[in-house]
């Protein structure tokens, strides 16, 4: 069947012409001052007052910590309740450091903290107490503070419910699992990819891998706040239960003799594409029915893992375009 290029689908753009309005920049207003004292217009547009000599007040943005923070043990505790989504929680390391007797009195509940966080499949890491300090902007954060994730996180088996019924309706998802991609412009850039090919959802592991904050969604040119995406503690688990609802688990690899245009990927597929350095671990490797690589002629022996995913998700597009 060929393709009639007259007949491209509708899609929204993620550009648009600046009005005139704002394109053009108005002049700054000169106001009359008197007494050491000029006004002038901040960054938010408000005009303040600013007195010759030193600025003893601070922005108040700079005094409160970002709002994708939360800290204090009971904030903390309190959102992994309500199900917001949170990206990784921040520990004070406090091995070899002189704790004052309200830092060993909350000991025990950041350690109860910590489990529970561990059974949320949620990523926490030790660090020094001057870590937290920066990140609350000297907050009371009684040794714990979390970043909330810029997006919200599709269940795993809420998604695999989802693609169970789309392959009962005859349809053939796509859906790209990232097995510890860290860099955030790749991660970016293979969600963007993975967008525009028409993949129905994304999955990553909960450790070891790139932050979906908002770096990551502008690398995505916004494809991350349009696509699922599923954080899961085990990609075993998870590739183990897709291809119980019937979906076969393709792994790009340069070390297959078979290539990504003689493996059939017009079924419902999962691709799953490795970290930038090591590739796809030898535990999910095993679990894929089949292992696809890109033909190379130059001198150079990879690709990039945001390159290398562009190519097998559209080698699958042209595919069912041609099978249609």
């Amino acid at each position: 069947m060929g393709y009639n290029n007259d007949e491209k689908p509708q899609r929204a753009s993620f550009f648009r012409r600046a009005s005139d309005a704002e394109s053009r920049e108005l002049p700054e207003r000169r106001s009359p001052h008197r007494g050491g004292e000029q006004r002038r217009p901040d960054s938010t547009g408000r005009r303040t007052v600013r007195k010759n000599g030193p600025n003893v007040s601070k922005n108040r943005e700079e005094r409160s910590a970002p709002e994708n923070v939360i800290f204090g043990i009971h904030p903390v505790r309190e959102a992994i309740e309500a199900g917001v989504g949170i990206e990784k929680i921040y520990f004070r390391k406090s091995a070899g450091e002189q704790l004052s007797p309200g830092d060993r009195a909350h000991i025990g509940a950041a350690d109860a903290l910590r489990e529970q966080a561990r059974e949320a499949d949620i990523h926490i890491q030790e660090v020094p107490v001057e870590k937290l300090d920066r990140l609350t902007r000297n907050g009371n954060h009684q040794g714990v503070a979390a970043v909330v994730a810029a997006i919200a996180y599709k269940e795993i088996n809420e998604l695999a419910e989802e693609l169970e019924s789309c392959i009962a309706a005859g349809e053939a998802p796509l859906v790209v699992v990232m097995d510890s991609v860290t860099d955030i412009r790749n991660f970016g850039a293979i969600a963007r990819s993975a967008e525009c090919a028409g993949a129905a959802a994304l999955i990553m592991p909960a450790k070891n891998s790139a932050p979906v904050n908002a770096e990551a969604i502008k690398s995505s040119a916004g494809a991350l706040t349009l696509l699922p995406v599923s954080r899961v503690g085990s990609l075993k688990g998870a590739i183990a239960l897709l291809k119980n609802i019937g979906m076969q688990c393709v792994a790009a690899t340069e070390k297959s003799n078979t290539l990504i245009y003689e493996a059939d990927l017009t079924g419902p597929t999962v691709i799953v594409m490795g970290a930038e350095d090591r590739g796809i671990s030898r535990e999910v490797l095993n679990l894929c029915d089949v292992q696809a690589g890109i033909p190379l002629v130059g001198r150079i022996e990879s690709l990039n893992v945001s390159a290398a995913a562009a190519v097998i998700l559209f080698e699958a597009r042209r595919q069912r375009f041609e099978r249609s």
